[in-house]
């Protein structure tokens, strides 16, 4: 199974799961950026006969939100899912609310409520599942991924963290 895990935002990234994390990037700037991790996590599946899933973070703006900064960020989450649905790849939407309770339940754990301080705690988590340098554009699409697996049967997640 390889699952893509995104978030969509400017300043999220996507990560790729096959056999341990593949692929983990910012979010690209360019649309064919975009479409090529895409495509070579199909590509990859399909050398491997693997079935692959993406679970993309569902967001929305919110009302304090400037017009110009929500269009901009409705555009990236557009683009995202019109690329997922080119490359004909089942796409599951997850609301941050959904994934980071999973995490919370599983470590037992609580997220802080100041954002800054719960993406360094989410960037912390994330490492622990790859050798690779995690930064906070990565992170949230690393957890996000693994919600993903979880969600699609694996027990790849099966792999325990202690909370500090």
């Amino acid at each position: 199974m390889i699952i893509i895990g995104i978030d969509p935002g400017a300043s999220g990234g996507i990560a790729v799961w096959g056999n341990g994390l593949t692929t983990m990037k910012k979010c690209p700037n360019n649309v064919d950026d975009m479409s090529e991790i895409v495509n070579n996590a199909k590509n990859t599946g399909y050398i491997e006969n693997h079935n692959i899933c993406a679970y993309i973070e569902q967001v929305h703006a919110f009302p304090t939100d400037a017009r110009s900064a929500a269009f901009k960020f409705g555009v990236n989450y557009g683009k995202w899912l019109g690329i997922l649905g080119v490359h004909k790849i089942k796409t599951v939407m997850v609301s941050p609310q959904k994934w980071q309770k999973y995490w919370q339940r599983r470590l037992e754990i609580k997220f802080p409520k100041e954002k800054v301080k719960r993406k360094r705690r989410i960037k912390e988590i994330a490492s622990h599942y790859t050798d690779k340098q995690v930064t906070l554009y990565v992170a949230d699409a690393i957890l996000i991924a693994l919600y993903g697996l979880s969600e699609e049967g694996s027990d790849i997640v099966s792999q325990e963290i202690k909370s500090k």
